[in-house]
C-alpha cells in the first residue's frame, strides 16, 4: 500500500477583517497618482462609460488632480508615524478589536478598498493562515454602492480566484446602531465641555455622491439623514443639520453642499457652527483638510467667529465597543 504525505494545510481559524477606504503610501506625486489612478478606475465609483472615461481620466484627471490631492495629503500627514491618519486609526483599530477578541482561532486583521494593504492580499494571507471562515466589516456606517457595495465586490472577486474558499460573512450598515449613535453623541459632549464658546448649530457633514446615483436606487442618503436624526433625538440642546461635502465634477450631487453652507450660514446669524462627520469612521484628508483647514476658512472669511470639528470615531474606546458588538454578532 502506497501513501503520500499530504502537504501541510491549515484549518480551523476566523479571520475578521476591517476595511476602510484607502490611503496613499506616501505624500510624493506618483504614489498619489497610483492611488488616484485605481480609486478613480472604479466603475463603482464613477459610472461613466468608461472607455470615455479612461481617456479623461489618463490624460487630464492624473496630470492636474496629484499636485492638488498632495498639497492636502501633505497638510495632514502624520509625520511622526509617516503615515495618513485614516491609516493611523484603522491600524489601532484593528489592534485594539484583536486585544478584546485574544483567542488563538481568531485573528483580526485590516485591509484598504485603495492602496496598501490590498482586501486582495489580506483575505489571501488569512486564507493561507487557516480561516475557514471571514468576516468583514466594511467600515462605512451608511450602504453606498461607492463605497459598501464595492468593498463587497472586491471580496468576491478574491474569493473567486481561491480553490479552497472560507465561508464569507459581511457584515452591513450600521446607521442606526445604538452603540454607533451613542458613541457619536458622547463626541459631541466631550467636545463642547472643551470649548469656551457655545455652538449655534451642528453640521454633520457626509460624503456626497452624484444625484444620478440616489435616482437610480441608491440608498445612502436616507441612512445619512436617519444617522443624524437619530442623533438629534438624542441630543436636542443644538439644532443639527444634514449636508454634504466632496462632490467632484460638474454633475449635481446630494444638497445641501458642504462648501456653499459654509459660507451662507454666517449671513443668516450663524457665527457659531461645529461640524461632524459621522460617515467616517477615522479622521482623514476629507474631515482634516476639507472640513477643519478649507471649510473653517471658508465660514470665517464669510463672517463666522467660531468654528471646530468633531473629531471622527477614530480608536475611541467606545467606538472599539461597537466594532466589537458587530463583529461578535457573527462569530
Amino acid at each position: 500500500m502506497i501513501t503520500e504525505k499530504h502537504p501541510e494545510v491549515k484549518y480551523g481559524k476566523t479571520g475578521i477583517v476591517l476595511i476602510n477606504l484607502g490611503t496613499p503610501d506616501t505624500t510624493s506625486w506618483f504614489d498619489i497618482r497610483k492611488y488616484l489612478r485605481e480609486f478613480l478606475s472604479d466603475r463603482r465609483v464613477i459610472e461613466v462609460n468608461p472607455i470615455i472615461w479612461q481617456i479623461i481620466l489618463n490624460l487630464i484627471i492624473l496630470n492636474i488632480r496629484p499636485s492638488k490631492t498632495a498639497k492636502a495629503y501633505k497638510e495632514i500627514w502624520m509625520k511622526d508615524k509617516n503615515m495618513s491618519p485614516l491609516r493611523h486609526y484603522t491600524i489601532m483599530q484593528s489592534k485594539k478589536l484583536k486585544d478584546r477578541l485574544a483567542k488563538e482561532n481568531l485573528l483580526v486583521d485590516y485591509a484598504m478598498r485603495y492602496g496598501n494593504p490590498s482586501i486582495n492580499s489580506v483575505l489571501t494571507k488569512l486564507q493561507r493562515l487557516g480561516c475557514e471562515k471571514l468576516i468583514v466589516l466594511p467600515l462605512y456606517p451608511q450602504y453606498a454602492a461607492a463605497t459598501t457595495a464595492t468593498v463587497c465586490d472586491e471580496v468576491y472577486r478574491t474569493l473567486m480566484k481561491m480553490r479552497w474558499q472560507p465561508s464569507l460573512q459581511i457584515i452591513p450598515h450600521y446607521e442606526s446602531e445604538p452603540l454607533y449613535i451613542s458613541a457619536l453623541v458622547k463626541t459631541i459632549k466631550d467636545k463642547i465641555k472643551n470649548l469656551n464658546w457655545k455652538p449655534d448649530l451642528i453640521l454633520t457633514s457626509y460624503h456626497g455622491i452624484p444625484k444620478k446615483y440616489f435616482d437610480k436606487g441608491d440608498p445612502y442618503q436616507c441612512y445619512c439623514q436617519k444617522t443624524t436624526r437619530l442623533i438629534s433625538e438624542s441630543y436636542n440642546e443644538i439644532p443639527i443639520k444634514v449636508t454634504f461635502q466632496s462632490r467632484f465634477g460638474p454633475d449635481e450631487w446630494l444638497q445641501p453642499y458642504t462648501d456653499k453652507t459654509l459660507e451662507k450660514l454666517p449671513s443668516e446669524g450663524v457665527k457659531n457652527l461645529l461640524v461632524m462627520c459621522p460617515g467616517f469612521s477615522s479622521d482623514c484628508v476629507e474631515t482634516l483638510e476639507e472640513i477643519l483647514i478649507q471649510g473653517k476658512e471658508s465660514f470665517i472669511n464669510s463672517g463666522g467667529k467660531n468654528f471646530d470639528l468633531i473629531p471622527c470615531l477614530n480608536d475611541r474606546e467606545d467606538h472599539i465597543d461597537m466594532i466589537e458588538k458587530l463583529v461578535k454578532n457573527y462569530i
